[in-house]
């Protein structure tokens, strides 16, 4: 991704395939994270979803700063510098190459996804220090080989990669899918590699609504799950304390404003083992 503008583009630079009469998962969470790369039918079940299920927007908030601690940590206390983000969404503040780079700044990023806008937004996400390298790939989370074929141009495969995978896989309907697709991804990569990974829960009924409401917009489905299937995404792995949680009782900073008690959505951090 280093023309002007991407590939099967319109005049705007947007891609032709771009359906913005139903809401979709990217520009919706864009429009909850305060965003402006979203339509109305996107808005329209956003603004339903603040005023009658405002967890969900918790959800999207903890989990960007989720993100943000558990790349700090790979950095910083595991020496990690190659990271693999699949099903990326759009551009925010503190993207995993903003995060990482800022620890270390000869990390080095691929970005995965398959949305047309991401992929119209992709140049925002390509910024690098001049250390570093990001990439882009405009690729499905079900096609594991693909992907990994694709980002050994960028990353060595040979060396630990963190796999971040931040909310995609509920899009999978079925968990032994969705843990099949995580284990073909981890499989070829470096032991001491490590997998950041959560998704939307079944905790309360609120959340359950509000996946009954998304989907009900027309938009791609998404599925929460329960938090013991969350946790065993990560089997084989050796997990870091403080575990498989929800988002905000991931190792927490602590930063004078405090923040939700609870959020629908559990994730955590996992080793490949070194041997």
């Amino acid at each position: 991704m280093t023309d002007n503008q991407p590939a099967n583009s319109g005049p705007s630079g947007i891609p032709d395939r771009i359906d913005t009469s139903v809401p979709h998962s990217a520009r919706f969470w864009n429009y909850l994270l305060g965003g402006k790369d979203n339509y109305e039918p996107d808005r329209q079940v956003g603004d339903y979803i603040k005023e009658h299920m405002p967890g969900l927007v918790d959800v999207a908030r903890t989990s960007r700063h989720f993100l943000a601690r558990a790349i700090r940590y790979l950095v910083l206390e595991e020496g990690i510098r190659q990271f693999l983000d699949i099903g990326t969404g759009l551009p925010t503040a503190d993207n995993t190459h903003e995060v990482a780079q800022r620890a270390a700044a000869d990390s080095r990023i691929v970005y995965v996804d398959n949305d047309p806008l991401v992929l119209a937004h992709a140049r925002a996400l390509l910024t690098s220090t001049p250390e570093g390298v990001t990439a882009y790939i405009d690729a499905d989370v079900r096609d594991p080989e693909g992907i990994l074929t694709a980002a050994e141009k960028t990353l060595d495969l040979g060396k630990p990669v963190a796999l971040v995978l931040m909310g995609i896989m509920g899009h999978i309907k079925d968990f032994d899918e969705a843990k099949s697709l995580i284990q073909r991804l981890l499989a070829p990569l470096a032991p001491g590699s490590f997998l950041v990974h959560y998704d939307g829960t079944n905790t309360t009924e609120q959340m359950v609504a509000a996946e009954e409401e998304y989907t009900a917009s027309g938009a791609v489905p998404y599925y929460v799950r329960g938090p013991e299937q969350i946790e065993a995404a990560f089997e084989g792995l050796e997990v870091v304390a403080p575990g498989v949680v929800r988002l905000p009782e991931w190792r927490p900073e602590f930063d004078g404003f405090g923040g939700p008690a609870a959020v629908d959505a559990f994730g955590g951090v996992g080793r490949k083992p070194l041997a």
